[in-house]
């Protein structure tokens, strides 16, 4: 009989451990789900930018685009106001599990596609340059100037998106929803590349033309004497150059690095990709 007692105790004490052990588990589970490091950055203008992680550099903080350190912006400190987390990256909640027997009740049942997860931006940035030949520095440093990298930014004159685009323009350029930025930055890269070729690949034109409309810069003969125009490129240019020395100083850097341990020349950062003529030409004009 005590034997018999023993044995259902320690049988019962066995059971217990291992249901504790289990909550253990659970509980480590449910500690070890990776939360989201995605953040909006709060600027004083009213901009955000969205950004995997950041590095403060004194007066200057630099916002990280992707989850790695090939794209980035870099924001005056005293800009920044506050730091939220980016819920727009939360899934929503599981759709209700459909009846059995239910798709039998129509006649013609609907087989919606499932949506597509947006892309980040870079990839977007990445693509949309790739299909027009533009540089994607530059498309970033146009997207930095125009919108603060808030895909749902507006003007005070309606325009919208990433890059800007008033409703007409969005509209010629075949841009249906102006807050996707997929095709917001598809759109704004097609217009930057047709205003390049219309003034021969000068940059500054461009880019007046862009901010001021092509009328403008034909009436004036160049760059319109508006101080927002004046104001909106050169703070382009400027972001765009500071890129590219940057780039340029790297490269160095490794090939000097290469150099000296006698393996030969490092690739260039800024050439790694091949680039096409109308890129170059792109990248000697805002020097």
């Amino acid at each position: 009989m005590n034997r018999r007692g023993r044995s259902t105790t320690g049988w019962a004490a066995g059971i217990a451990a291992e249901a504790a052990a289990l909550c253990c588990v659970a509980a480590v589970a449910l500690c070890a789900r990776p939360a989201s490091a995605t953040e909006l950055a709060i600027l004083r203008n009213g901009f955000s930018i969205r950004h995997e992680h950041r590095q403060v550099m004194g007066a200057t903080t630099r916002l990280f685009l992707g989850a790695g350190d090939s794209s980035f912006t870099d924001v005056p400190t005293a800009e920044i106001v506050a730091y939220e987390p980016d819920t727009s990256s939360s899934l929503p909640p599981p759709a209700p599990a459909t009846p059995p027997g239910a798709a039998l009740a129509t006649s013609a049942p609907s087989h919606p596609e499932p949506a597509k997860p947006a892309l980040p931006l870079n990839q977007v940035v990445n693509s949309a340059s790739a299909s027009y030949h533009l540089d994607p520095d530059l498309v970033n440093s146009v997207i930095h100037a125009e919108s603060g990298f808030n895909a749902r930014a507006v003007s005070p004159k309606g325009a919208r998106g990433l890059m800007q685009l008033m409703p007409d323009t969005a509209s010629r350029l075949g841009v249906n929803d102006a807050f996707d930025a997929q095709s917001n930055v598809a759109g704004g890269s097609r217009y930057l590349r047709e205003l390049l070729e219309r003034y021969n690949f000068d940059l500054v034109k461009a880019l007046a033309a862009y901010n001021a409309g092509p009328e403008r810069v034909e009436q004036y003969q160049g760059v319109p004497p508006f101080r927002e125009t004046r104001a909106y490129v050169a703070r382009i240019v400027h972001d765009y150059n500071r890129k590219k020395i940057a780039q340029e100083k790297e490269a160095k850097q490794k090939q000097k690095g290469a150099s000296t341990r006698g393996a030969g020349k490092a690739p260039s950062p800024v050439h790694r990709a091949s680039k096409t003529p109308a890129t170059a030409v792109t990248a000697e004009s805002a020097r």
